[in-house]
């Protein structure tokens, strides 16, 4: 009977948030990630933009093949130029890590394309940004995402 309480009371218990275990980088950072998505949904490509460093390079599920700056709103192209448009999202951190100027951050979006009448379905995609602080504050210089397959979470 003691085992079962022990092991009922550390179910219970509650260690620190995702977020109180962060440093003050990667809290912040992790606000660019939550505006990132918010420019994606608006259609501000121009904010969008202002978050990725000139010398970005990374690596897309929606790509065969790395990508540059140059190429970064493609994939919103993709969706757009089919009418879509994103819906909903919902983000799940992972986790985080920073390093000097540096922050890496891992996490699960899951994300809605709908066109005009409201159809469409969600997809759950892993993603990982490298982003470093700069003079103009901190920009995405490094990622890759992929689909989440079924049970592969």
């Amino acid at each position: 009977m003691k085992s079962i309480c022990l092991l009922i009371a550390s179910m219970l218990s509650v260690g620190p948030t995702f977020a109180e275990k962060q440093s003050a980088e990667e809290r912040a950072v992790w606000k660019l990630e939550q505006s990132y998505w918010k420019y994606v949904q608006a259609g501000d490509l121009e904010s969008y933009r202002k978050l990725w460093h000139p010398n970005f390079v990374g690596w897309p599920n929606s790509s065969a093949r790395p990508r540059r700056k140059d190429h970064i709103t493609d994939w919103i192209a993709a969706y757009t130029k089919k009418g879509l448009r994103l819906e909903s999202y919902d983000l799940e951190p992972a986790a985080s890590q920073a390093t000097g100027n540096v922050v890496v951050t891992h996490y699960w979006i899951t994300d809605r394309w709908v066109d005009k009448e409201g159809h469409g379905k969600g997809e759950t995609n892993r993603i990982t940004h490298t982003w470093i602080r700069t003079p103009d504050g901190w920009q995405i210089i490094g990622g890759m995402s992929g689909t989440v397959t079924q049970g592969k979470r």
